[in-house]
């Protein structure tokens, strides 16, 4: 039998081959290289183990189809463009406070479905001609985008790195909620701040880009376009405030409700084609947390998974926290989750008893997200270009090189002082 060693290198080889060399999706590209594993430690295809890794994360994947769903009907009821609108109107007189609200409104999608790509195409789309009209150089303003999608993409209530990790290693979902909160909006805030202040212009008045604004719903519908976030907070929340007396529906049911309600509450929308829009766009991450489900389960049956953290565990903290940095961001080019599962896993098991778990949990998934800046694949660099019009996407990711080191370093900071930061953000 081969060694552990030598099967985990067959997996990722076999998982890099399928991902550059044959341009496979990624969820394919992770169960060939499941299957991979199991048949070189000798236990065949494993069918039984590749069927039940798949199923590893299905209330993720339910959770992320009904968010896609919620997010598709506030866009097409006008609830985003009318919180746009309102933005820039509110805060045009303070260029701090309008970028800050730019930059939450952009990282709300992702905050939603856990999708960094969810929140450039949605309301990055519609932030970039506003920000470019109050100055903000092209390329700036797909960075901008691109790092308010990651930094989304990880914020609290839905964080599938965080999910995937806790799933690892049998850590429920809870009490993310303050750690994922203090990991992201001060990086989100700075960053959008560094790069987009110094050459934001002042306005004399609101005319200057009203040409540019997207169209606000609120003189038709009124207070009822809101509606479906107000549901969506009162059902998410409640179970915490009123508990035992107000019922837990669960995440999936909780954006499913208010996805019907946006439908019946602003401009008239198509349940079903949103639905079907919704899973459409979902697919390809559903597939990703399938292949992640199996390739964690035949690192388990293969005895990669004990190899790996045994390592991780023979190093010194310093070079460990060094090789969090550099390699979490790397395998985060071909996919965040799949860096999550195969690194984050490994890494956060060395750090228990040493570190809050919780909180060592939210700064690695900051270095799982860095890889939707990383090429080949950049993700959210790639998106971000084509939102601008910017043809060359490395012109982009330049203009992400300081909020990328400022990242990782925010990240490495809370893992070294992840268990004094845990007495005050985990309740």
């Amino acid at each position: 039998m081969l060694s552990e060693g030598l099967i985990f290198a067959i997996m990722v080889a076999t998982f890099m081959a399928t991902a550059f060399g044959f341009k496979f999706p990624i969820g394919v590209c992770l169960a060939i290289a499941s299957t991979a594993g199991a048949i070189s430690a000798g236990e065949g295809i494993a069918l039984r183990h590749l069927v039940e890794g798949s199923f590893g994360y299905l209330n993720t994947i339910l959770v992320i189809g009904a968010a896609m769903m919620f997010m598709k009907a506030i866009q097409k009821s006008g609830l985003l463009d009318t919180v746009a609108r309102w933005l820039v109107e509110t805060f045009y007189r303070s260029r701090v406070l309008l970028l800050v609200g730019l930059t939450v409104l952009v990282m709300f999608p992702g905050m939603i479905t856990g999708s960094s790509t969810a929140s450039v195409l949605t309301a990055g789309a519609l932030v970039a001609p506003v920000l470019m009209a109050l100055g903000v150089p092209r390329k700036r303003t797909a960075a901008m985008i691109a790092m308010a999608g990651i930094y989304g993409m990880l914020a609290p209530p839905v964080n599938i790195p965080a999910m995937i990790i806790g799933g690892g290693i049998d850590m429920p979902y809870v009490g993310f909620g303050l750690p994922l909160l203090f990991a992201t909006l001060p990086l989100a805030i700075a960053v959008s701040v560094i790069l987009g202040l110094p050459h934001m212009k002042r306005l004399t008045g609101i005319d200057d880009i009203r040409d540019e604004l997207p169209e606000s719903y609120h003189k038709t519908y009124g207070l009822r376009l809101y509606v479906p976030f107000i549901v969506l907070v009162v059902l998410m929340t409640g179970p915490n405030i009123l508990p035992g007396r107000f019922p837990d529906l669960g995440m999936p049911l909780v954006f499913l409700i208010s996805a019907v309600v946006a439908c019946l509450t602003g401009r008239p929308t198509n349940m079903w084609r949103i639905a079907r829009e919704a899973v459409h766009d979902s697919l390809p991450v559903m597939g990703i947390l399938m292949g992640v489900g199996m390739f964690i389960q035949v690192m388990t049956l293969t005895g990669v998974r004990g190899w790996v953290v045994a390592n991780a565990l023979g190093m010194p903290k310093a070079l460990l926290y060094v090789a969090m940095a550099i390699s979490m961001p790397a395998f985060g080019a071909v996919s965040a989750f799949g860096s999550s599962s195969v690194l984050g896993v490994p890494f956060i098991l060395a750090l228990l008893g040493t570190h809050n778990e919780i909180v060592a949990t939210a700064a690695l998934t900051l270095l799982a997200g860095l890889g939707d800046l990383v090429p080949p694949t950049a993700l959210a660099g790639i998106f971000a270009a084509q939102v601008v019009d910017e043809k060359n996407y490395f012109t982009v990711l330049r203009e992400c090189v300081i909020p990328f080191v400022l990242t990782a370093v925010w990240a490495v900071i809370i893992l070294r002082w992840s268990t004094p930061l845990a007495r005050i953000l985990v309740r």
